[in-house]
């Protein structure tokens, strides 16, 4: 019986900490333009990506870089996982404003260069 209980719970406990070791990364996009337009994320680790769509109009995040596609709905805030990212630049915009709202995630395995957070 302890045995069967050990395992999920050694389970849960990885999985917890996996989640927990993620760092959160606050992305706006207001007047179709993402701010800040450039965030320096750690390489090799797992991040979360915040995006508060500030307009009153929804715009879809896109990324072929990230292989990442998500609606952002207006006035709310929506999460989008990345990683783990080899080292290098990751670009990002919106579907449908895509000649104003565009971004770059940066991978670097620099310590103290993720001054976004």
């Amino acid at each position: 019986m302890i045995k069967r209980l050990i395992h999920p719970y050694l389970y849960c406990c990885v999985f917890l900490s996996f989640n927990a070791a993620s760092k959160d990364y606050l992305i706006v996009l207001k007047d179709h333009l993402f701010y800040p337009a450039e965030i320096v994320v750690p390489a090799n680790k797992k991040v979360r990506l915040l995006i508060e769509n500030q307009d009153s109009t929804p715009e879809e995040f896109d990324s072929f870089d990230l292989n990442r596609e998500k609606v952002l709905y207006p006035n709310r805030k929506s999460v989008i996982y990345i990683g783990p990212l080899t080292p290098g630049r990751y670009e990002f915009f919106g579907e449908f404003s895509p000649n104003t709202a565009r971004g770059v995630v940066i991978a670097t395995e620099k310590e103290g260069s993720d001054a976004n957070n």
